[in-house]
C-alpha cells in the first residue's frame, strides 16, 4: 500500500508503476473517490464544527433563544449523519482500491511483461554429466520406495504426496541444516501455525488479488497460508517499534498450502507443485532507508545461496523483470537449481524486498533517532522448502548403481551417511 498524499502528488509515476506491473488500475477513479472522500469529511466537519458553536451557546442562551439553537444544533447534526453513509460507502471502495495499487519498482529492476524477460546475473556450479540413463526424482522415489502419489491421492486428492523412509529424513535433515545456518546468522527461529486471519493475507498483499489460491476454513473464519511470511509479518501489526530493536530476523518454519488454482495440466508429475509443502522462511523487519533494505537484500540472497551450496546442486540467480516481480515488490530475484530430467533451471528461492509497502498495511512502525515515527521496510526469501528441492537434490545426485550420494554438509544431519538406497 501506498501514502495516498504521495499517489496525488506523484499520479504519473503510479500509473507507470501500473504498467510496468501488468496492472489494470484506473488511478483516475481512484483519485477521483479520493476527492469526493475528501469533499465529504470536510463537509460534515463543518457542519460538526458549526453544531457545536451553536450547542456552546445554548446554557447561556434566553430560554426564548434555547428552542432555536437546540432546533438548529440538531438540523446540523443530522445533516452531518446523512453525509456518513455515502462517506463510508466512498471510504470502502477508496480501502479496495488502495490495495491494489502497486510498489514502485526500483529503476534498477529489469524492465519486462513476464518471466521470459527475467535477467540471468549469476550461475554456480557445474552441471552433472551422466555416463548412464538418469532417472527423474519420480522413478527414483518409486525404486527405493520413497515416496506414494497413487494410493494417498485416493485419500487426499490429486497434487498429494507422502513421502517415505529415508526420504521423510532427508527432508527433515534440510530444514535442520537451514534453520541452523540462519540461527548462526542471528536470524529469531519461530515455529507458527498453519492459518491465519484474513487481515494476516492482506497485510502482505496475498489478497485481495489472490484469494483463489488460499484454502478457506468457514466455520472459524481462518485462512491456511502458503507461507510463514503471513504470519510473521503481522506479529508487529499496530506497534511502535524502537529504532534500536532494528532489524529484527525471523526465521519462520511451518507447513503450507497453495491450492494451485489456474495451474492445472502444468507440472503435474511428482512434487513440483503440490498443495501441501514445508517451508522455513527469512523474513527481515528494517529501517526505513534504501541502502538499508538493499543491504538485507543481499544478506537474504546470500543466505539461501549458501543452503543450496550446501546442498551441492547447480544454481542460477535471475532478477525478476517488473511484470513479474508482483505487486508489492521493489526488487525480487529468483534462485532457481538445476533439474537434469528437463534440462532446465527451476525456481527454489524466492528473495523480495517490498519497502514500506506491506508496513503501511499492518501499521508497523518505529521512532527514529529523531523521534520521528516511520514505517519499516520488510523483506523475505525462502530459506528452504520442501518437497520442491528434493527434485533436483534427487536428480543431481543420484549414481550409476540407483544410489543418491549425500553432500558432506548434509551428512551430519542424517546420521554422517554418505550414500543413501540400495542400488
Amino acid at each position: 500500500m501506498l501514502d495516498i498524499k504521495f499517489i496525488r502528488e506523484n499520479s504519473d509515476i503510479v500509473k507507470n508503476a501500473c504498467k510496468l506491473k501488468n496492472i489494470a488500475l484506473d488511478i483516475d477513479a481512484l483519485l477521483s473517490l479520493d476527492k469526493e472522500l475528501v469533499s465529504l469529511k470536510t463537509e460534515e466537519q463543518n457542519l460538526l464544527t458549526q453544531k457545536n458553536a451553536i450547542t456552546s451557546k445554548i446554557p447561556k442562551a434566553t430560554s426564548e433563544e434555547r428552542p432555536k439553537l437546540i432546533a438548529e444544533s440538531k438540523a446540523l447534526d443530522e445533516n452531518a449523519k446523512n453525509l456518513k453513509p455515502r462517506s463510508d460507502e466512498i471510504e470502502e471502495k477508496l480501502k479496495g482500491l488502495m490495495y491494489l495499487v502497486p510498489q514502485i519498482p526500483s529503476p534498477k529492476a529489469p524492465l519486462g511483461k513476464d518471466d521470459s524477460d527475467n535477467i540471468e546475473v549469476k550461475k554456480f556450479g557445474t552441471l552433472p554429466k551422466f555416463d548412464f540413463t538418469p532417472l527423474d526424482h519420480v522413478q527414483l522415489l518409486e525404486k527405493h520406495n520413497w515416496a506414494d502419489f497413487e494410493r494417498i491421492a485416493k485419500v487426499s486428492g490429486s497434487r498429494s504426496y507422502s513421502l517415505k523412509n529415508e526420504m521423510v529424513l532427508v527432508e527433515m535433515a534440510m530444514h535442520r541444516l537451514a534453520m541452523e545456518k540462519l540461527m548462526a546468522k542471528g536470524f529469531n527461529l519461530v515455529s507458527v501455525p498453519a492459518f491465519a486471519r484474513e487481515e494476516a493475507l492482506f497485510g502482505t498483499g496475498h489478497f485481495p488479488t489472490g484469494r483463489d489460491q488460499a484454502y478457506f476454513v468457514p466455520e472459524h473464519n481462518l485462512y491456511l497460508t502458503g507461507t510463514a511470511e503471513v504470519q510473521i509479518n503481522s506479529l508487529h501489526a499496530g506497534e511502535i517499534l524502537k529504532e534500536a530493536e532494528l532489524p529484527i530476523l525471523y526465521a519462520g518454519y511451518s507447513p503450507c498450502f497453495r491450492s494451485e488454482a489456474g495451474s492445472y495440466g502444468r507440472d503435474v508429475r511428482g512434487l513440483v507443485r503440490v498443495h501441501q509443502f514445508m517451508k522455513v522462511e527469512q523474513f527481515v523487519i528494517c529501517k526505513n532507508d534504501a541502502a538499508e533494505s538493499e543491504k538485507w537484500h543481499q544478506v537474504l540472497l546470500e543466505t539461501s545461496e549458501e543452503i543450496v551450496q550446501d546442498l551441492e546442486l547447480p544454481y542460477r540467480i535471475v532478477e525478476c523483470c517488473t511484470g513479474d516481480m508482483g505487486t508489492g515488490k521493489v526488487r525480487m530475484y529468483d534462485v532457481e537449481a538445476w533439474v537434469p530430467s528437463e534440462q532446465k533451471y527451476r525456481e527454489t528461492h524466492s528473495c523480495s524486498a517490498l519497502h514500506d509497502w506491506q508496513a503501511r498495511r499492518t501499521q508497523t512502525r518505529y521512532r527514529d533517532a529523531d523521534n520521528k515515527v516511520q514505517f519499516v521496510h520488510t523483506l523475505n526469501n525462502t530459506a528452504i522448502a520442501t518437497p520442491r528441492i528434493l527434485v533436483p537434490f534427487l536428480e543431481n545426485h543420484q549414481q550409476k548403481d540407483g544410489t543418491i550420494r549425500i553432500p558432506e554438509k548434509l551428512r551430519p544431519y542424517l546420521s554422517g551417511i554418505s550414500v543413501l538406497g540400495k542400488a
